[in-house]
């Protein structure tokens, strides 16, 4: 209102002034929270891709090389980030991507061979290492195995980036634990071309990441090229026996390098994008409800933050979840330069993240309400 020489008070000016500020305040900005080193690869060994999380919180990490020599060395740390074993995997290329404990275990390991097309079971306290998961002869030297999983019953499943299958072998059907998988679902959603078409996009692998929800009555993958969440449907899985799949189709859409993935307690999937140096957060409806962490540059040779983020995993209690930053440079694999190349040719020494497994509450937001 106007005072008696026709001027807005300065009580009111300031309330006006104060509403203003409050109407155009950005809505729902994400809280990046804080990313942490968790712990650094020893100096002059390559990158690490892959990453898991045994029962008693051990965190193990293979390299992946895919131009260097063999064999791959293994890195065991407890849950403070201090390195308590470092092996050579025996037998192994250069080039190992996703492992997982296999269950009722607690730490006998498979680790994917990407440069030899095989799983691999791994003593991870002396680096033994024998081919347990291969695939058809038809099959050999086509694939890009990359991620692994296993369901309720204990059937485990490998998805693979380049011929978009999800292969599958049952340890209490084929009566052992290792054998010769067969190809559970085939489908073009799982490979890394837009419409089963090239030209591939970058990077250029297709299925990665891949867990089945709680009730086990679906399977998400991740489609690092297409930036994308496949879904597939599984009808009649139970605890003792695996259910049968049904026809993928896109979950969502638009996270940038969809790489490993993750399941809560709640089916919320945490995606890393390698492309956008971050943390996804969808709800069982595909919607975002989160996006943490953020690459904050490169400081005396090692990453602040997350650059080109790949395995995500869970501590046993929930409250932390681990990253490996994969930090590659494109070039040196003969794909065009990414907005991260030039950074990840500064890494001198690689590293994996710790980011609290937090997804920030309303309050923690900035409204217009």
């Amino acid at each position: 209102m106007l005072n008696g020489k026709g001027r807005l008070g300065l009580a009111t000016l300031a309330c006006v002034s104060l509403a203003f500020a409050i109407s155009t305040t950005p809505a729902a900005a994400w809280n990046r929270g804080s990313v942490q080193t968790f712990a650094l690869i020893p100096s002059g060994f390559p990158m690490v891709e892959g990453l898991t999380v045994g029962p008693d919180g051990k965190v193990y990490s293979p390299t992946f090389n895919p131009t260097g020599s063999p064999p791959s060395q293994l890195f065991t740390f407890d849950p403070q980030g201090h390195l308590l074993k470092q092996v050579n995997i025996t037998g192994s290329s250069p080039a190992m991507l996703g492992l997982a404990v296999i269950p009722g275990t607690v730490n006998a390991l498979l680790v994917i061979d990407f440069g030899a097309g095989q799983v691999l079971a791994v003593d991870p306290t002396n680096g033994n290492a024998s081919p347990c998961i291969t695939l058809p002869q038809a099959n050999q030297g086509k694939s890009g195995l990359n991620g692994i999983t296993f369901d309720a019953a204990g059937n485990i499943y490998v998805s693979d980036s380049f011929e978009g299958i999800i292969w599958r072998w049952s340890p209490k059907e084929g009566g052992k634990l290792c054998g010769e998988a067969s190809a559970w679902v085939t489908d073009p959603l799982l490979l890394p071309f837009n419409n089963n078409k090239p030209p591939q996009s970058v990077p250029p692998f297709g299925a990665n990441g891949i867990e089945f929800n709680k009730a086990g009555d679906a399977m998400f993958v991740a489609n690092t090229a297409i930036d994308s969440i496949v879904k597939i449907p599984v009808m009649g899985a139970t605890s003792t026996t695996g259910g049968t799949p049904g026809t993928p189709v896109v979950f969502t859409n638009s996270i940038n390098g969809a790489d490993g993935l993750m399941l809560d307690s709640d089916d919320n999937i945490w995606v890393a994008a390698n492309q956008a140096d971050e943390i996804v957060v969808v709800d069982p409806t595909g919607k975002a409800i989160a996006k943490l962490g953020d690459f904050d540059g490169v400081n005396h040779g090692v990453t602040n933050g997350l650059l080109f983020p790949a395995s995500p995993a869970f501590s046993p209690d929930g409250k932390w979840l681990y990253v490996t930053n994969l930090e590659l440079d494109l070039r040196t694999i003969d794909i065009t330069q990414s907005v991260d190349s030039e950074w990840a040719a500064q890494v001198t020494q690689h590293s994996i993240a710790r980011l609290g497994a937090r997804i920030p509450s309303k309050a923690d937001m900035r409204s217009d309400d």
